[in-house]
């Protein structure tokens, strides 16, 4: 009776030890617009270790490819884009080798001269969120019009919009527009639930397994 609890105890510490591989892909700089010849860094990032995580890509070429195949400099677990060109716009995302992979994030290469600054990653419910909106040689604080799904939110005389905390509602694509020298292409902004940490509780089921053990409980 007592091996039976010991292999029923490792067989618990086994399962709640395990975690599943999962990475996030951080761009730097942070932003989901680009102009084209910017360069752009793509890593994926896992609270162990990035080995083992490859950055993928799918363009607008069509093609699914390991991220500096064709351009760039791709070393395990990081890509480096040098000059980027409007093709490489696309979905980037981490592949572990044994096949998971990361959430995925969209990147926008434009050849016109105005970009909207805006969270690659999904925002926190509650947070704030301010929106940039720059020229590629002009000043980054010439007054913008923002806008949500095609409707203008407002025109900011400093290029910069904030969206108080931010719910589901402020979902949605957002652009903006500096006179005299154009628009930006738009990008989807996603707002996420609290963090449900789940690794914290597990640890703290096992430490009460094994306090109870120890108490003969």
């Amino acid at each position: 009776m007592e091996g039976t609890s010991v292999h029923r105890l490792l067989a618990l510490i086994s399962l709640l030890s395990c975690s599943t591989n999962q990475a996030a892909l951080t761009v730097s700089p942070s932003r989901s617009q680009f102009f084209e010849g910017d360069s752009v860094s793509l890593s994926c990032e896992e609270d162990n270790s990035s080995a083992g995580w490859t950055v993928r890509r799918n363009t607008t070429r069509g093609t699914r490819t390991q991220c500096g195949d064709v351009r760039g400099d791709s070393a395990g677990s990081t890509c480096t884009i040098s000059s980027l060109f409007i093709e490489d716009s696309g979905v980037y995302w981490c592949e572990w080798r044994e096949g998971a992979a990361s959430s995925s994030i969209q990147l926008t290469v434009t050849g016109g001269s105005v970009i909207l600054q805006s969270p690659v990653l999904p925002v926190m419910e509650g947070d704030d969120v301010t929106l940039s909106c720059h020229t590629k040689t002009a000043p980054s604080n010439l007054p913008a019009a923002f806008y949500k799904d095609g409707s203008l939110i407002r025109t900011e005389p400093a290029g910069h919009m904030t969206l108080h905390h931010v719910t589901s509602s402020d979902e949605g694509l957002y652009r903006c527009s500096i006179s005299a020298h154009g628009e930006s292409p738009s990008s989807s902004i996603s707002v996420s639930g609290p963090i449900v940490r789940s690794g914290v509780f597990l640890v703290s089921s096992r430490e009460r397994w094994l306090s109870s053990l120890e108490s003969g409980a």
